[in-house]
């Protein structure tokens, strides 16, 4: 019952805000329905940590130790950015433009519904429709501001995120066809193939897993099918490319996990792991490559996005128990740093009205509260001691010097130092120097960062410590993806 409320809540508040009128009603249903979702979501997840396997609607909604996992990131970083976005709508889209804002709570209601679906169905076809869905409600939110870059960014977003999609659907009737020829007819849930992995027929698994890897991949940002994130995050409003780049990026691993687990089982490890640390060199590798001279700092971030896609995918690939356990942890540590970062891009992008790091100058002087976040944030995200990350990396190559081969490792942190060498550079230009004259020196939206003190705490937490709560709800997810204890 309550996997069924986890999904209502978003949608019953995205119809309200569509219905109701005054400004302060739609903030109202907004601000409520993103605390209950988390509510509700935590109501989810601890049942399921206490050993229960929650079930709705005849089966089709399930949710297990790793789509636990996913609900609280989920839910946790919605609520964050709901609450921040009522503070940057008021100044970005004041009353005069209504319709926009409407849009956006109504839309973002919507994005978090599809999300949540996503990893609470046990019906791969289900799946497959629900992270179509983040599509459908997210680009056009990419085309809030309805400019010229906006609406390129949300085309080329739409275009490319389907093409995924529809190779992805290729690769799960693929994967299904490999159930029934051998297994007899068999139901396309996830618990059903899993069961019946060894049973499948492996060539049809293979080319199945091809077509999976390349279509959520492109969900997921990796190189060569990244081309969307960095125009679609630069060009949404803050909270979204919080979003987008802190949880839905996750959606599109999380989906690559479920078939791995299947793969691994039909074919062998030693045929995933490899193309996963492949294709995550390469987007490590891409990513490096544009973050040497960015002059774009949501671009910055967005690249940054696909850097740590990538080793979180080198660490599905490198397998094991500490590979995966690395893996899963990164993606909650990427999570944390990405949405703080893209929050306070906002309110750089409302005091300066740029994105171009060459016109942002003296951040600390003008926004001392928004600057030493975002130095903060940055350094986390770049791999910091004593901020999650750090720690999350090192398990990753950890894993890779115990699987080998080592070369993949020392250029993987090569790469990292060049990336390390970029953001630094890029952020340091921001901070440092004398503000423009027509900026006045204060913070926007002080009271509306207080969120972000969360996400602060836990990448602090999670790189000082690993809390009990938190390794268990991750040894559960290892379980789901048929990983023993180390």
């Amino acid at each position: 019952m309550m996997l069924v409320v986890l999904l209502l809540v978003p949608l019953i508040a995205a119809a309200l805000i569509a219905l109701v009128r005054p400004r302060a009603w739609i903030e109202i249903i907004h601000a409520l329905a993103a605390l209950s979702e988390l509510t509700a979501g935590l109501i989810v997840a601890v049942r399921v940590w206490r050993g229960e396997v929650p079930t709705a609607v005849g089966g089709l909604l399930r949710a297990d130790g790793l789509s636990a996992l996913m609900v609280v990131v989920i839910a946790l970083l919605g609520t964050i950015a709901a609450l921040y976005g009522l503070g940057y709508m008021r100044v970005a889209f004041d009353d005069a433009h209504l319709p926009r804002a409407r849009s956006f709570f109504g839309l973002f209601h919507l994005f978090i519904f599809t999300m949540l679906l996503a990893v609470t169905t046990d019906n791969l076809g289900i799946m497959w429709v629900a992270i179509e869905g983040t599509t459908l409600a997210t680009a056009f939110l990419v085309n809030l501001h309805n400019s010229r870059t906006s609406l390129e960014a949300a085309y080329k977003y739409l275009i490319l995120s389907s093409v995924g999609i529809a190779l992805a659907f290729i690769g799960t009737v693929l994967m299904y066809y490999a159930g029934a020829s051998r297994a007899g007819e068999i139901a396309v849930n996830w618990t059903s193939l899993h069961a019946a992995a060894s049973s499948l027929n492996p060539q049809v698994v293979r080319l199945a897993f091809a077509f999976i890897l390349i279509g959520y991949g492109t969900k997921a940002g990796l190189a060569p099918m990244h081309t969307w994130l960095p125009d679609a995050h630069s060009e949404a409003p803050a909270p979204i490319s919080a979003m987008m780049s802190g949880v839905l990026l996750n959606v599109g691993l999380y989906a690559l996990m479920r078939f791995k687990a299947i793969a691994d089982i039909a074919v062998g490890a030693n045929f995933a792991g490899p193309w996963f640390v492949g294709i995550g060199l390469l987007s490590l590798a891409v990513a490096a490559a544009f973050l040497v001279r960015q002059r774009n700092y949501k671009r910055m971030l967005a690249y940054s996005s696909v850097e740590h896609v990538g080793i979180i995918c080198m660490g599905l690939g490198f397998g094991g128990y500490w590979g995966v356990l690395g893996a899963l942890l990164h993606m909650i540590n990427h999570a944390l740093s990405k949405s703080l970062l893209f929050i306070l891009s906002g309110n750089i992008l409302l005091k300066y009205q740029t994105t171009d790091i060459r016109r942002v100058r003296g951040l600390l002087r003008a926004s001392p509260l928004t600057a030493s976040g975002f130095l903060a944030g940055t350094l986390a995200l770049i791999g910091l001691p004593p901020f999650g990350p750090f720690m999350s990396e090192f398990l990753i190559f950890r894993a890779g010097l115990e699987s080998g081969p080592v070369w993949v490792v020392v250029l993987g942190i090569a790469l990292l130092a060049v990336v390390f060498a970029g953001m630094l550079s890029s952020v340091n230009q921001m901070l440092y120097g004398a503000p423009p004259e027509k900026i006045e020196c204060g913070d926007v939206l002080r009271w509306s960062l207080a969120p972000i003190v969360v996400n602060f705490a836990l990448l602090l937490i999670l790189g000082l410590t690993l809390p009990h709560a938190v390794a268990d709800a991750l040894e559960q997810a290892l379980r789901v993806l048929g990983i023993p204890h180390a």
